[in-house]
């Protein structure tokens, strides 16, 4: 809570800015806003272009059968940055100042008033994008410069008023129901549109004359400046707790965006999440050694049954990219990428082995067999969204029937690429980095972000090659794809070589080499 003098007056939070900035960096003089300028006129000129390409190839009508896909799409898009805004607060500070001027007796409101600002210009920014979303997913059958305006302007005011709803339900659980409410029906109205089943209503949405569609974009934008001020007015009534939470979450994100380690982010969330969980004690299941050692990584997917259930709901997502229309190459990525993250999301185990090796060494299990038995849940989960995705492709029109086998066969190879992720280090700043026409390319950052998926691309190359091709007879492919998923999980297994010390029969020998 703030002191009643401080918040009536106001006048601190200037002066505390100003005692910030005077013993900080040097203010910002003529060259410095020159640089800014002369970068955001670049930016245009380079950005020109293709910007003006693609609203150009917005004009004219779309398919019926694209109109679905592309408006759920952009509802599932909406819907995905607004749980982004609710899990990141919204509403933060940089560690630093939350760690003291939230705790100092100055007014609230005008102490997050700069955060508030800050949001609303990146609600600003996703709506134009998500402007640009609702009219290529919609058309343009005429007047495409005021069907822009207005695509544009009902995309602000909806981001602007989804933000303002995530600040909101940040300060009361009221308007946190409100929000849930909210993502909802946004999940509901893109399944109905991808379904087919508003097709007549998007055609009425698609052709409607534009009075409509500016008394819409009129509503749309009274409801954000309603919410926007009740936003304004609730900065005062947050929580600290809260506050400060958020605040830390995002210095950690900060942390690891500075340091090029996005591997830090998966840990904190996964150790935030079962902090706050108290866990009851169940008898093991009687299993061998290694497979007792993996039943862990099992467990801690039961106990997230909603994750579980997500991930098999994100399944149909390569389904409406391809009746949005996307080459069988994009859907083939898409769906071996999808296959890859979720193999990824069931190697805890293996992480943990890797990062480390001496509490691994006390299981009395070998190196070797514990990664075979720990990769038994990652191909599981990445073969059964890949088959999952793959028939509902194909149920779609994109991709031959019964290309889900490939999903099957690439679970091996997924599997391996997901464990190589795992067990992967911190990413190698001392890389050199390569002078290339397009800008600089620093090779660590590259590398890290290429280890795991290099090898599950290689082990999925005939599935790649024969969903992108579409052959007549698919017998070879899918024997070819059995051989090479098995030979990258093998590789994998192979070069963890069995260490001595982890194996139950080790004795352990003094450093000049005589027995015990």
């Amino acid at each position: 809570m703030t002191h009643p003098e401080a918040a009536g007056a106001g006048g601190g939070v200037p002066s505390v800015r100003a005692f910030v900035r005077a013993r900080g960096r040097a203010p910002a003089g003529l060259i410095d806003r020159y640089v800014s300028v002369f970068g955001l006129c670049m930016l245009a000129a380079v950005l020109g272009q293709p910007l003006s390409t693609v609203l150009a190839g917005l004009e004219g009508a779309v398919a019926p059968g694209r109109t679905g896909a592309g408006i759920a799409l952009a509802l599932l898009a909406f819907a995905g940055c607004l749980a982004v805004a609710r899990m990141a607060g919204p509403v933060m500070m940089p560690a630093a100042d939350a760690s003291w001027l939230l705790m100092s007796p100055l007014n609230r409101r005008h102490l997050l008033g700069r955060t508030g600002r800050v949001l609303m210009v990146v609600a600003l920014v996703a709506g134009l994008l998500l402007g640009l979303g609702l009219l290529a997913a919609l058309g343009a059958p005429g007047d495409l410069v005021w069907r822009l305006l207005g695509a544009l302007a009902l995309g602000v005011a909806a981001s602007v008023a989804g933000m303002a709803l995530a600040m909101l339900s940040q300060a009361s659980q009221t308007w946190h129901v409100w929000l849930t409410g909210v993502l909802a029906a946004l999940l509901v109205l893109a399944v109905v549109a991808v379904s087919g089943q508003a097709r007549t209503v998007l055609a009425a949405a698609a052709n409607a004359p534009l009075p409509a569609l500016a008394a819409t974009a009129s509503a749309m934008a009274a409801l954000a400046a309603i919410l926007a001020r009740r936003a304004w007015g609730a900065l005062a009534t947050i929580p600290t707790r809260l506050l400060l939470t958020a605040s830390t979450r995002a210095g950690h994100v900060a942390d690891a965006a500075v340091t090029l380690d996005p591997g830090a982010l998966t840990w904190i969330a996964e150790d935030n999440h079962w902090r706050a969980r108290r866990l009851s004690s169940r008898r093991w299941p009687a299993l061998p050694a290694q497979l007792a050692l993996a039943w862990s990584d099992w467990v801690r997917l039961g106990r997230r049954p909603w994750r579980l259930a997500a991930t098999a709901a994100s399944a149909a997502l390569p389904a409406v990219f391809a009746q949005a229309g996307g080459a069988p190459v994009a859907l083939a990525l898409a769906v071996l990428g999808g296959g890859l993250a979720v193999a990824a999301s069931g190697t805890s185990g293996a992480r943990r082995d890797a990062d480390n090796p001496a509490l691994a060494r006390l299981t009395g299990v070998g190196r070797r067999p514990a990664l075979a038995a720990r990769a038994l849940l990652p191909a599981l989960l990445g073969g059964t969204w890949a088959a999952l995705a793959l028939a509902g492709v194909a149920a779609a029109g994109g991709l031959p029937p019964g290309s889900w086998w490939f999903g099957l066969l690439a679970a091996p190879a997924l599997a391996a690429g997901a464990l190589r992720i795992a067990r992967r280090g911190p990413v190698d700043h001392s890389m050199p980095v390569i002078d290339t026409p397009g800008g600089a390319i620093p090779t660590g950052p590259v590398m890290w972000a290429a280890t795991g998926a290099d090898l599950a691309l290689i082990g999925s190359l005939p599935a790649l090659v024969a969903l992108a091709t579409g052959p007549a007879e698919a017998g070879a492919f899918l024997a070819a794809q059995a051989l090479t998923g098995l030979a990258a999980l093998a590789g994998v297994l192979l070069r963890s070589r069995p260490d001595a010390r982890s194996r139950p029969d080790a004795r352990l020998r003094p450093s000049g080499g005589q027995a015990t």
